[in-house]
């Protein structure tokens, strides 16, 4: 049974740091890309970034390039998406996904067929 577990949201102050977690199980991370991506109320949902199954390679949106950095821990069957320099408008929830349409762009969101029940994040002084 495929399974994806959010974890490491929380309320920060701007310029403040957090990790998110994304634990998988019923696969492995190093076969698939995961993405995370955010949604706020009202928003569609929005990638912002995915990391290869493949080769590992990372891919992050504009608005969080520089800020933000994904891993993967295979040994522990996680992936990782370390946020700095928050900012207000980074408030969201924020949902890991499995990526199984091949062909689809990473930001595409019906590319992915599974996702977590998603960790909140809010950013506010």
């Amino acid at each position: 049974q495929v399974q994806l577990v959010e974890s490491g949201g929380g309320l920060v102050q701007p310029g403040g740091s957090l990790r998110l977690s994304c634990a998988a199980s019923g696969f492995s991370v190093d076969d698939y890309t995961i993405g995370w991506f955010r949604q706020a109320p009202g928003q569609e949902r929005e990638g912002v970034s995915c990391i290869s199954g493949r080769d590992g390679r990372t891919y992050y949106s504009d608005s969080v390039k520089g800020r933000v950095t994904i891993s993967r821990d295979g040994a522990k069957n996680t992936v990782y998406l370390e946020m700095n320099s928050l900012k207000p408008e980074d408030t969201s929830i924020y949902y890991c996904g499995r990526k199984t349409g091949l062909f689809r762009p990473w930001t595409f969101a019906q590319a992915y067929d599974s996702w977590g029940q998603g960790t909140q994040v809010t950013v506010s002084s």
